[in-house]
């Protein structure tokens, strides 16, 4: 079979070994498969990121993220974005959907002794959505229902990160969002917190064409932090109860702003991720008793959530498609996505 996949910084297409589904697994034909940001800041830097995840395991009590020891030297399969059509089941696998369902699934695939599991990230070894087949392991599929086109139900897994940071910010009706960024985890968020009855919702961004997906995806203010910045657009809405500040930038610098700038009381949830280190004055926020939370990626039960509110028209995607392309043109992709007011969402479709 064909894959797009990582080599030497750069992605190129090949003919690879076709995967074999073991117990547990089933095989499936990749339909749609979305772009993440995290992959093309792999991809220029993944040396960095893996210096990091390596960092990280050494910590008691953690682990790497990104599962075994990538080597950049080899190729690498990437693809945690998608939505794959059954094909067969592997040996003595009883899968809860019969072949030919359109299915998704959160980027783990289970050992065939369901003994370990490895992340549908980056790999040497386990194909990723960027292929034109994969293995997915038949405890996790989620059917898609509704008759949601495989290129929107790809959009699950982006779109459950910011489910999550909603979830775990215990935002609640009453309180108000200012989200800084505008970029697909920002829309993610915006969308999650119309869904959860959030409002005002204040977004912030350079670029005209993410601030119009932002209005789009229910963001009550759109501002220019050129032109206004998010304190003043927040402070003219009127909004009563908390302020939650959505920080998802993920950029050096960001984050002792927003400890600067906050009103009292305020709770900032980070979820950009920033892959450099980055400085803060605590004065700043022990003065006016901010609280910071961290989060990342989600939990199954809200992949499942995000997936159902897609299909039953709770969250219109459809906008953040701007472009669904064959394997062939992925590398064009990298470089395309890296213009914002061009694309947001780029599709493989193989």
């Amino acid at each position: 079979m064909r894959a797009a996949v990582l080599s030497a910084g750069t992605v190129v297409v090949r003919e690879v070994a076709d995967p074999v589904p073991g117990p547990g697994q089933v095989l499936v034909q990749v339909r749609a498969c979305g772009i993440c940001g995290s992959d093309l800041h792999f991809a220029r830097h993944g040396a960095h990121m893996l210096a990091l995840d390596d960092e990280l395991a050494t910590a008691p009590g953690s682990k790497r993220l990104l599962g075994p020891r990538v080597e950049l030297g080899r190729d690498v399969y990437l693809g945690h974005e998608f939505a794959a059509e059954v094909l067969v089941a592997g040996p003595g696998t009883e899968t809860p959907v019969a072949e030919g369902t359109l299915v998704t699934s959160v980027p783990v695939l289970l050992a065939s002794t369901g003994t370990a599991t490895e992340s549908i990230i980056y790999s040497n070894s386990t194909y990723g959505g960027y292929g034109e087949q994969m293995l997915l392991s038949a405890a996790l599929l989620l059917p898609v229902p509704n008759g949601l086109p495989a290129h929107l139900a790809a959009l699950t897994e982006p779109m459950a990160v910011g489910l999550h940071a909603v979830n775990r910010s215990a935002i609640r009706p009453g309180d108000g969002a200012l989200v800084l960024g505008c970029g697909p985890v920002g829309l993610a968020v915006i969308a999650a917190l119309r869904l959860a009855g959030i409002g005002p919702i204040v977004a912030t961004d350079y670029s005209p064409t993410r601030r119009a997906l932002a209005t789009g995806m229910g963001a009550d203010v759109v501002v220019d932090p050129r032109q206004e910045d998010g304190w003043a657009a927040w402070a003219r809405t009127g909004g009563g109860g908390r302020l939650v500040v959505f920080e998802a930038i993920g950029v050096p610098g960001i984050l002792n702003d927003i400890l600067r700038a906050a009103p009292r009381d305020t709770h900032v949830v980070v979820v950009g991720v920033c892959m450099e280190a980055d400085a803060v004055n605590p004065y700043f926020g022990a003065v006016k008793e901010l609280s910071i939370q961290f989060v990342f990626g989600y939990e199954v039960e809200e992949f499942a959530s995000t997936l159902r509110a897609l299909a039953e028209g709770q969250i219109d995607v459809t906008p953040l498609v701007t472009a669904r392309i064959p394997l062939e043109k992925v590398s064009w992709a990298f470089e395309a996505l890296s213009d914002p007011e061009q694309h947001c969402k780029i599709i493989i479709e193989p």
